[in-house]
């Protein structure tokens, strides 16, 4: 079966912390098709979770319905999913609900409190402690089935949880007039007597809670900022169009407070737009707000903030591409004569990748403008990106000719021992001087 690291960003050969790799089953055909992952629970007890919190984070991530037979130990995805898939995806687990953000390592616990509506994480290895950082839809589901419930209990179409507690209800006479004998009834309103009497007097205590827009502000306050994020809302549910208009407020509401050019407020900006699941997208409203007629200054401006949304992502590029067409588009008379520059500072700054422009630069699109104004833009750059093309050949061409001139340099270096011996061969002059003299003597005599 073999074994993988943990975090297998890490690739140290003696990193401790190890976990089976994932094993995966289909079964079934057609509409009834599942994958079974045989063994989910050595999976889960290595990551110290119960092995529903990875069977139902898949089934968020992929969309599928899930299901788990406790009794056979089956834990099941819908539809079929390659154990590699699924491997990638316990990646994305791990690092959201297992690995501890002070020290990576992944000696955490998962602290529920059902009342407060909060998820803390504790690490045996450094001490940390503090709320969950990533808001997923899997956080309702740990809320309603901390670590600590028994697993048999949580109920599921296959589980022993609903017949536990139909069982529970037999034993106990709440099953009907049919649960037991005549005289055990008699026992049973004996002796829940005193329970009955009790309950008038509990039915006297108010125990309404307030309410009003003022008390539930008050106890917003006491919530601390991390808490204020585990909040479960539901937003993950509404469209995609509405979360980016959710995003689209938050990023109105920093501008116009003056905030946006701090770099904690990127970081906020960031969080927000994948706690929306919306980070790829998130450029073209950065575009809109940000920018406008004095774009060039304006890139300068919030260089950090869309470089916390483009660095090594391709596809988030694009959309910033597609959010500066429909930013030319407003401005078209000052901007269209500006587009080689804009390109060219928001290359310079690493916010726009080489290959991203020359891909863009390949297709005219009319995906965010008409089509007759995307073929304006892309002739106006077409001089930056024939600049582009030649650096990237230029470049190539002086590789080839470094890697040549390592060669001679190999050879050349072959050849300098036998020089030096010949050197040290013809060297010694003071030998034929002596010579000289004793011929010079020998006529004198």
């Amino acid at each position: 079966m073999g074994s993988v690291n943990v975090n297998r960003n890490v690739s140290d050969a003696f990193y401790r912390y190890k976990m089976p790799r994932i094993l995966a089953k289909v079964e079934g055909k057609g509409n009834g098709i599942k994958t079974v992952i045989v063994n989910m629970i050595d999976v889960a007890k290595a990551l110290g979770r119960p092995a529903t919190y990875p069977t139902k984070y898949f089934g968020c991530e992929l969309g599928a319905q899930t299901q788990f037979d406790f009794k056979n130990d089956r834990f099941i995805v819908n539809g079929s999913h390659d154990a590699s898939k699924l491997q990638d995806l316990l990646d994305g687990f791990i690092r959201k609900f297992v690995l501890c953000p002070g020290c990576d390592n992944p000696e955490t616990d998962l602290i529920v409190s059902t009342k407060k509506g909060t998820i803390s994480q504790g690490c045996k290895a450094c001490g940390f402690h503090g709320p969950l950082e990533f808001n997923h839809k899997l956080n309702t589901y740990i809320l309603k089935n901390p670590p600590n419930l028994n697993p048999a209990a949580q109920g599921a179409s296959l589980t022993e949880g609903k017949r536990a507690k139909r069982s529970s209800k037999k034993v106990n006479g709440e099953n009907g007039e049919r649960s037991g004998s005549p005289k055990s009834e008699e026992e049973n309103d004996i002796v829940g007597a005193p329970e009955k009497m009790a309950k008038p007097e509990e039915d006297e205590t108010d125990w309404a809670v307030d309410v009003s827009e003022e008390a539930v502000r008050a106890r917003l306050q006491d919530l601390t900022d991390g808490a204020k994020g585990l909040t479960i809302t539901d937003d993950l549910e509404k469209t995609e169009k509405e979360r980016m208009d959710l995003f689209y407020n938050s990023v109105k509401q920093r501008k116009d407070a003056g905030t946006l050019e701090q770099p904690a407020t990127a970081k906020e900006l960031l969080a927000e737009a994948e706690r929306l699941e919306i980070k790829t997208k998130a450029p073209l409203v950065l575009a809109e707000l940000l920018f406008d007629g004095k774009i060039l200054s304006e890139i300068k401006k919030h260089r950090v903030l869309l470089l916390r949304f483009t660095h090594d992502d391709p596809r988030a590029q694009k959309y910033l591409l597609g959010g500066v067409e429909q930013v030319i588009s407003l401005h078209k008379d000052s901007l269209l004569p500006k587009v080689p520059a804009i390109f060219k500072i928001m290359y310079d700054m690493d916010i726009l990748e080489e290959k991203v422009l020359l891909d863009w630069g390949s297709k005219v699109s009319k995906k965010y403008v008409s089509k007759e104004l995307s073929q304006e833009i892309h002739s106006k750059a077409e001089p930056f990106l024939t600049w582009l093309r030649e650096a990237e050949e230029e470049e190539e061409s002086s590789e080839d000719e470094e890697d040549d001139l390592e060669i001679e340099y190999d050879d050349r270096a072959k050849a300098t021992p036998l020089k030096e011996t010949k050197v040290i061969v013809e060297k010694p002059k003071p030998l034929e001087d002596d010579e000289g003299e004793d011929d010079v003597d020998i006529d004198a005599i």
